[in-house]
């Protein structure tokens, strides 16, 4: 290892020890292998999932069975490098992807590095998360960012990558109509990217009436509220993105979408839906989920650094480690929570 600075021996994490159960611990500070890069955290946005390990202590098949350390959306400074790493990346500000896949599986090999099955990914039992001082992770996954974009901002390029993945499977562009279900940090970085890639209109539907307000200002030409029903709601879209895990939402946005559309389906919500599939059969609709992203990092770094898309008006708080359990309780008044360790 190589450092510039001095590397303390240990730091503080926020440890999920069972379901709604935090403890600050005191770990040994990680030191970085071979082609890997040790980052001080300065930033990490909580996610729906952190929320649903914190709650639940599982998601479907991923069970909490040991301590764990959650947060997979960090952001910081590298402050030493292992073996092969150029030591000029020092003090390098970066974006984490949290997500280092095997690079030998069939995946791997064809660029869909996502559906790697030995995928070691942030905050997914048994593989610890960034909701502490420091992590390391491979030097190709540390993407540098530029001065002007804000550790806030670098930390929240994977929930902007999620919905750029969104995008590209529902194969939106210039001039298409696109419905979103749901207002939350993705349903809303979905809204904002719709527009950068010159959506005409950008539908956005949500029961909260603050949340609609803020979709209007993250790109929607239009917002609805589900409840409302009747037939003036969206119709004929060229693509509809679920962002709620609402199967209700669902339903209404497969009926939205016109003959040869797409359908994408990023919230997480139940295990198990009914859906419509003469709807599906007769107007050929293509349907579709999303796990995680592939190659989005480059992209979200630009649109970031260019203005195109804001981050920063996302946050509506921030914590300390000794405050995660309450970035991680259910709050609708909060949008993206911050942890800054």
């Amino acid at each position: 290892m190589t450092a510039s600075v001095e590397i303390p021996e240990s730091m503080r994490c926020s440890v999920l020890r069972a379901a709604g159960e935090l403890e600050v611990q005191e770990r040994a500070v990680p030191r970085p292998g071979p082609r890997e890069v040790l980052v001080r955290v300065a930033s990490v946005g909580t996610c729906g999932s952190d929320v649903h390990y914190f709650t639940h202590g599982r998601i479907g098949g991923f069970v909490v069975r040991e301590p764990l350390v959650l947060g997979h959306e960090p952001a910081g400074r590298i402050v030493a490098v292992g073996a092969g790493v150029d030591t000029g990346r020092i003090g390098q500000r970066v974006s984490v992807e949290p997500g280092v896949p095997c690079r030998r599986c069939r995946y791997c090999h064809t660029g869909a590095y996502n559906l790697c099955p030995d995928v070691v990914f942030f905050a997914t039992p048994p593989v610890d998360g960034a909701f502490a001082e420091y992590v390391t992770i491979a030097d190709d996954f540390a993407h540098p960012v530029p001065d002007h974009v804000s550790d806030d901002a670098a930390a929240l390029l994977e929930p902007l990558s999620v919905a750029l993945w969104a995008h590209h499977r529902a194969g939106t562009g210039v001039g298409a109509r696109v419905l979103v279900a749901g207002a939350g940090p993705i349903g809303l970085l979905v809204a904002q990217v719709a527009a950068v890639q010159g959506a005409a209109e950008v539908l956005v539907s949500d029961p909260d009436p603050g949340r609609r307000a803020m979709a209007s200002d993250f790109g929607a030409t239009a917002t609805f509220d589900p409840a409302d029903g009747g037939s003036d709601g969206p119709a004929d879209v060229d693509a509809f993105v679920d962002c709620s895990g609402a199967p209700r939402a669902v339903l209404a946005g497969l009926d939205a979408v016109r003959p040869g559309g797409n359908a994408v389906l990023v919230g997480m919500g139940a295990d198990e839906m009914t859906l419509p599939v003469s709807v599906l059969q007769s107007r050929e609709i293509s349907l579709t989920g999303t796990f995680r992203y592939a190659g989005t990092w480059p992209t979200a770094v630009r649109l970031a650094a260019s203005g195109a898309v804001d981050l920063d008006r996302l946050v509506t708080s921030h914590v300390d480690l000794d405050h995660v359990g309450d970035a991680l309780a259910p709050d609708p008044s909060q949008v993206k929570v911050v942890v800054r360790p």
